[in-house]
């Protein structure tokens, strides 16, 4: 847990406001990295006064405009809260307001595998060196597992050997995104591939209930810089991306999982708006909001839709 370090006289209101905030169960140590831009701002203006004005706030976000628009938003939104919660004590205090941009300002396009380019993908992490080792092994299972089940990057690098309950083809997810836990059903046949994985897992220390799931050559946890530079020579032997420059990233692992989950619902006939929320529960998203950003149109998901609308009309009309 981060301890803040504040300077300005505003100190003691950001401690009970952090403190506040982390009462409700929520991991603020992201948000408090913003809130010491913000005290660092003050303290470089030499801002004396009791409450927040509208002046100093517009002066804040003159030195914000390098950022991106999201970067932006990120660093306003906790001011603003923290604002909120001055005005509770100082009615004069400026509360600004949300910054507003265009959903277009996506930095990125994701990018939706095929299944064919999974499987090319996974043929490859098979067969990265040592092969004596169990290092094929372990990326093999853990892109599998990031496509299979949508998981974000940190939540598989910090599974344990504990946390697979295969009896009952469950993952247990701790601590995710806002500090929540939960459940993740597993299919059979990525349970299956799991089982074969902890067989070859338990061979190499540490073998312990609470040893990392997945490890690297040194016996030691997966470590995002790595992962992400094992997965780009992977991408480059499979013709996906050149090793450097923009291309195809790990997390749209998580943006092809949402999208080929709606497909096959499509497919089976199911019922979206149902089906949508049961999604954004198992992706670990707070509302069925978070999970559309993940939810992008392709030929095949396009095909279902005209389908789909064609049979409506055909028994409406």
């Amino acid at each position: 847990m981060l301890t803040p370090k504040f300077q300005t006289h505003f100190a003691g209101f950001m401690n009970q406001f952090v403190a506040l905030r982390r009462l409700s169960g929520t991991d603020y140590d992201s948000q408090i990295k913003l809130l010491v831009y913000f005290d660092k701002f003050l303290l470089n203006v030499a801002f004396q006064k009791d409450f927040i004005t509208s002046e100093i706030i517009d002066q804040y976000l003159q030195t914000l405009s390098h950022l991106h628009p999201r970067s932006q938003g990120n660093r306003i939104s906790v001011v603003r809260q923290f604002c909120q919660y001055i005005a509770q004590q100082e009615p004069n205090s400026y509360i600004p307001e949300p910054l507003h941009y265009p959903h277009a300002y996506s930095s990125r396009i994701p990018y939706i595998y095929t299944p064919n380019q999974i499987t090319k993908i996974l043929h490859a992490a098979g067969n990265l060196s040592p092969q004596a080792s169990i290092r094929p092994h372990t990326y093999t299972s853990f892109f599998g597992l990031l496509y299979t089940t949508g998981l974000r990057l940190s939540e598989a690098i910090n599974l344990t050997i504990n946390d697979l309950d295969l009896s009952s083809q469950l993952l247990y997810i701790r601590k995710g995104k806002f500090r929540k836990d939960r459940w993740v059903p597993l299919s059979r046949t990525t349970t299956e591939k799991l089982q074969i994985y902890l067989q070859k897992r338990r061979k190499v220390p540490p073998r312990g209930a609470d040893a990392p799931l997945f490890i690297n050559l040194n016996q030691k946890r997966l470590n995002s810089h790595t992962v992400y530079s094992t997965f780009r020579i992977l991408l480059h032997q499979c013709q996906l991306r050149k090793l450097k420059g923009a291309g195809p990233r790990i997390h749209d692992l998580r943006h092809t999982f949402a999208v080929h989950r709606l497909l096959q619902w499509y497919r089976q006939g199911k019922d979206l708006h149902a089906c949508l929320p049961a999604l954004a529960t198992y992706m670990g998203h707070i509302d069925i909001r978070s999970t559309q950003l993940y939810i992008h149109a392709t030929s095949e998901l396009l095909e279902q839709v005209n389908q789909r609308f064609h049979s409506f009309a055909c028994q409406t009309f």
